[in-house]
C-alpha cells in the first residue's frame, strides 16, 4: 500500500517542513509514502470560486482513477487516534493499492472534487492552516501505525 499526501501550495515554514520529513521518514518503515504539492492558484485569480475550480482541476489531474481518495476537511468524520488507525488498518485489509488523502487550499475542493472522494476525514473541527495541517496529519498517520503495530508510541 501506497500513500500519497497531496496538497495545495507549498510549505515555507522551515520548522513545519522538519517536521514533515521526520514523520515521513518514519512512515517509510511501514509503506510507501509521498507528499505532493500543487502551485497554489490564488496568486492568479481574485475570485474564490475560479480558485476553487482551478484547484480542484489541478487535484483531479493528479489522481488516478485507481486511487482512494481521502479528503482531510472540516466536515468530514472525526476519530481518536486509535480510531483512525482501525480506520486505516481497515484500508490496508482492503488491499487498497493507492490511498490519496487531499488537503485542499484557502477555499476548500470544489464540487467535482468532493464527487470524486471516497471518504472525508476531519483532523478538527476548526480550520487549520494548510501548512500546520500536514504536520499534524503526518504524525497522525504515524501514530496509526505505530498503534497498529502495537509499538511504544501512542498511550491512552
Amino acid at each position: 500500500m501506497k500513500i500519497t499526501l497531496l496538497t495545495v501550495g507549498k510549505t515555507t515554514s522551515a520548522e513545519v517542513k522538519s517536521i514533515c520529513s521526520d514523520y515521513e521518514n518514519r512512515l517509510k518503515r511501514y509503506l510507501k509514502f509521498e507528499s505532493v504539492v500543487i502551485d497554489n492558484v490564488s496568486i492568479r485569480f481574485n475570485d474564490a470560486l475560479k480558485i476553487k475550480q482551478k484547484e480542484g482541476d489541478l487535484i483531479l489531474k493528479k489522481i488516478s482513477n485507481s486511487d482512494y481518495v481521502v479528503l482531510l476537511d472540516e466536515r468530514g468524520k472525526e476519530y481518536t487516534s486509535q480510531q483512525f488507525a482501525s480506520w486505516v488498518g481497515g484500508l490496508q485489509n482492503q488491499s487498497l493499492k493507492n490511498i490519496c488523502f487531499v488537503v485542499g487550499g484557502a477555499y476548500g475542493f470544489s464540487e467535482e472534487v468532493y464527487q470524486r472522494a471516497n471518504a472525508k476525514v476531519s483532523l478538527s473541527k476548526m480550520t487549520c492552516n494548510h501548512q500546520l495541517i500536514r504536520a499534524v496529519f503526518c504524525e497522525q498517520m504515524y501514530r496509526a501505525f505505530t498503534i497498529l503495530n502495537n509499538e511504544p508510541y501512542h498511550h491512552d
